[in-house]
């Protein structure tokens, strides 16, 4: 797969890629560790997370995470996403995806096994309108290196207008619990509990969490829960309203903070406070906790968030790094 321009910023590599039909974006990128940026009670990290400063990455072989695009741009038009600038959600080919994971692979050859290879379908794209995301997993189980064990996360914001939703999502789920012996990932983004506000943040385009609860009914996951995902922005969070749709022995809730990608910057979408800090997240995790959820609190470092790395970023649309970055040349296919 050529690669058409590699910046590497602080904490890894975005990619742009040549794929079947046009221009694809990734990030082959590292992780500080859970001790540094999450704090979640089921996990025994119980300490209150002080400022998430940018510091050493974990080395790539305790866990590398290679983010892949699963179409080209995006038709959901969320309020807080700069994806769509780039055009309209157009499926990427079973062989797209699977040549932006060897190539992200690839980019480090001397990593030679990893403990966590985290693939993310969760760049540019909702992965639920591509069928060939379910192949392609399959085909990573079975032919990456076992040196490399993966763990594969579908992040979808349910899309109502996706008739084969409940097929992706059973199907994705069943290859969770026995092929990976649930060593995978669906994240569920959530946001708000009020129904007005995901209508107008999802564009009309995402299911009401009753339609997405009964999509899930007869879903007992293995291994990790099922994560619904909230970035706060200061949108509704009653976990009264949850506990209706989702039973806290199958889910658990993920705050992150919202990325300041330019379309949330425009809209006026953004965490109050320093989100880089664990104060704007503390009353929400409370209040979960109270009623039940095992709550894990994601933050994101400003190097992340202003790196472009961060869910809703892309420079296709024409963005650029804000930290310090340096783009590589010369630099071929693989």
């Amino acid at each position: 797969m050529k690669i058409l321009r590699n910046l590497e910023v602080p904490t890894g590599n975005i990619l742009v890629v040549k794929g079947s039909n046009g221009e694809l974006e990734m990030l082959s990128i590292g992780d500080y560790g859970k001790e540094v940026n999450v704090k979640c009670e089921a996990m025994g990290l119980t300490r209150e997370l002080e400022k998430v400063e940018h510091q050493q990455i974990l080395p790539l072989e305790e866990k590398w995470v290679i983010t892949i695009s699963t179409q080209y741009g995006c038709s959901m038009g969320c309020s807080f996403c700069d994806v769509p600038k780039v055009g309209p959600g157009r499926n990427a080919t079973e062989k797209d995806l699977i040549k932006q994971v060897l190539t992200g692979i690839k980019l480090h050859p001397e990593v030679t096994s990893t403990k966590r290879l985290n693939i993310h379908y969760a760049r540019m794209g909702e992965p639920t309108w591509n069928p060939a995301v379910l192949d392609a997993t399959k085909w990573f189980k079975t032919h990456i290196d076992p040196e490399y064990t993966i763990h594969p996360v579908v992040s979808t914001m349910m899309p109502r207008k996706n008739i084969w939703l409940k097929t992706f999502i059973h199907n994705w789920m069943r290859m969770k619990n026995r092929l990976l012996s649930g060593e995978a990932g669906l994240q569920l983004s959530i946001n708000s509990t009020s129904e007005k506000e995901r209508n107008i943040m999802f564009n009309g385009n995402a299911h009401t969490l009753e339609d997405i609860a009964k999509i899930m009914e007869g879903i007992v996951p293995n291994g990790r829960k099922i994560t619904l995902n909230f970035a706060i922005a200061g949108y509704e969070i009653c976990a009264d309203t949850l506990l209706k749709h989702f039973d806290p022995d199958d889910y658990i809730i993920k705050l992150t903070p919202m990325h300041k990608t330019n379309k949330a910057v425009k809209n006026g979408i953004k965490t109050d406070g320093d989100y880089t800090t664990y104060h704007p997240y503390k009353g929400h995790e409370l209040r979960l906790r109270a009623a039940g959820y095992d709550v894990l609190v994601f933050i994101a470092s400003e190097y992340e968030d202003l790196g472009l790395i961060t869910c809703g970023n892309v420079i296709l649309a024409g963005n650029l790094p804000k930290v310090p970055f340096k783009e590589i040349k010369n630099i071929g296919a693989f």
